[in-house]
């Protein structure tokens, strides 16, 4: 008999299990504990301010007559997570299950919010129902602020099954012991920060060597843009992986006049797309502005082995992990005498930008959008129940009862009865939509834009919610590509800034 404490073990003795949460989650989460090598949560104590991680934690819940009544966390782990933990009856696939994991999530939010100031918000809240899955959510900033599905929307929800893989295991292992370590933007804003510093080492020797700023900007631009194309596989690779942008670098790295052709041709050729003799392969076409005019002064600027070295140890970065914004603090930095040779030094964290995006913009439109989400499963739970009572026929099924006008009468009380079922689904969907096409119409103005790193910020949690909501309308029945089919989307044009400096990366 294999050993509860292997991950097949844990698997095969948690699947399909059918007690109610309260019979089995402590044993669900124990076991969990001692699968990821984790201690269990310790006895609780009467003082609450002792209880850092424990089951059935008290809270008190402050209501608006000042009186107060307490809730009880059903595993809890100071300054980690709330867990809130159910045996969902509806079937995995099914609109109930959703709804019941959403109210869950709900109900851990509160607990989140109720807890005393002194203790801060967890950065997570977890979702367990036993035997089937565990959903996670994010809340970095810890303020107040709305969690998010961590780490986005396809890849919160872990099957019991996904425990049979390494990283998963280790993700969940990470949130007990260290959670804020797998804050994304912690990572982005350390790797940004290096490549900021080697970059800004780059230019100052460009501009040593004799090189305009503004040619120096787009030169390394360029450059950035290569970087990034490579990692995220938008650019091909060669055999032995390195990205076709480090390949020449390495290549022709003692052959500066040979790499400064070879640049030239490789974005002349990402410029219009298809066969690329600097690569002997096809590239994607990039049909903005940054590769145009190829022939133009600075396009490509000559490299001695010195900055050869310093752009290959920038491109040994993980892009995918760099931010976009970057590329507009660049330009920023090195069209401004006064601050071009501090690029790494002035780089502004993501942390300091979601303190001003998230309350002002996003969490407004994430509480409307728990109201949308609350209305919409109301409507379609009732739609449910309806379409599981369809009117008893009362015509008859035999020759003696059957009566072809009572028979009409129940055709009629079907058809009645199926409209009443699709408006409701309808009905649904229409919540949904609405929202939808706010969230597409909201328009955002930051009137001293500078690098564009709020409007990124903003834009990438705009579409964050968004995917969201297209999951939502998704589950809801709406199988229609809503983007695809010519629908509305998030889209850049929602986002406009005003900057004097009409280089500068929102300009």
């Amino acid at each position: 008999m294999e050993d509860k404490n292997t991950v097949n073990g844990f698997i095969e003795r948690w699947r399909g299990v059918t007690g109610s949460e309260r019979a089995n989650y402590q044993l669900f989460i124990s076991g969990l504990c001692d699968l990821l090598d984790l201690p269990r949560p310790e006895p609780a104590h009467e003082d609450t301010r002792d209880n850092a991680y424990v089951f059935e934690r008290r809270v008190a819940f402050a209501h608006g007559d000042g009186s107060t009544s307490n809730g009880f966390i059903d595993c809890y782990r100071r300054s980690a997570f709330v867990l809130e933990a159910k045996k969902v009856k509806a079937g995995v696939h099914t609109k109930g299950f959703d709804d019941a994991l959403m109210r869950a999530r709900a109900q851990a939010e509160g607990y989140a919010r109720a807890l005393p100031a002194a203790e801060g918000r967890p950065p997570f809240l977890v979702v367990v129902d036993v035997g089937h899955v565990i959903e996670l959510y994010s809340e970095f900033t810890r303020s107040g602020a709305t969690y998010t599905p961590f780490p986005d929307v396809r890849s919160h929800r872990i099957k019991l099954d996904d425990l049979h893989h390494e990283t998963v295991r280790e993700r969940l292992k990470t949130l007990w012991l260290d959670p804020m370590a797998l804050d994304p933007a912690r990572a982005s804003a350390k790797v940004t920060r290096v490549v900021a510093v080697q970059l800004a080492a780059v230019a100052r020797s460009l501009e040593a060597a004799g090189h305009p700023p503004e040619q120096v900007a787009g030169f390394l631009t360029r450059c950035l843009f290569s970087m990034f194309a490579e990692d995220i596989e938008l650019l091909p690779r060669t055999a032995n992986g390195d990205g076709a942008f480090v390949d020449l670098l390495k290549r022709y790295g003692n052959e500066p006049a040979t790499l400064q052709n070879m640049l030239r041709a490789l974005w002349t050729d990402m410029d219009r797309g298809g066969f690329s003799a600097a690569l002997s392969k096809d590239v994607l076409r990039f049909n903005g502005k940054l590769f145009k005019s190829p022939s133009s002064d600075g396009y490509v600027l000559p490299l001695n082995r010195d900055q050869i070295d310093g752009l290959l140890a920038a491109a040994r970065a993980n892009w995918r992990e760099v931010e976009p914004a970057i590329f507009g603090t660049l330009l920023e930095r090195a069209l401004d005498p006064a601050e071009r040779h501090s690029l790494g030094a002035h780089y502004t964290p993501r942390a300091y930008v979601e303190r001003l995006v998230l309350p002002t913009v996003v969490e407004p439109l994430r509480a409307d959008w728990a109201d949308v989400q609350a209305a919409a499963l109301i409507l379609a739970h009732e739609a449910t129940e309806l379409e599981a009572n369809p009117p008893v026929s009362k015509g008859g099924t035999n020759f003696d009862t059957f009566d072809r006008r009572v028979h009409r009468a129940d055709i009629a009380a079907l058809e009645r009865h199926d409209y009443a079922v699709r408006a409701k689904w309808k009905e649904a969907r229409q919540q949904v939509k609405n929202f939808h096409h706010r969230l597409c119409t909201t328009r955002v103005l930051d009137p001293a834009c500078g690098s564009g790193n709020f409007l990124y910020v903003t834009l990438e949690h705009l579409k964050r919610l968004e995917g969201e909501v297209l999951k939502q309308l998704d589950a809801l029945g709406d199988r229609q590509d809503v983007i695809g089919a010519g629908g509305e989307t998030v889209t850049l044009q929602q986002l406009l800034g005003i900057e004097v400096n009409e280089r500068s990366g929102s300009g």
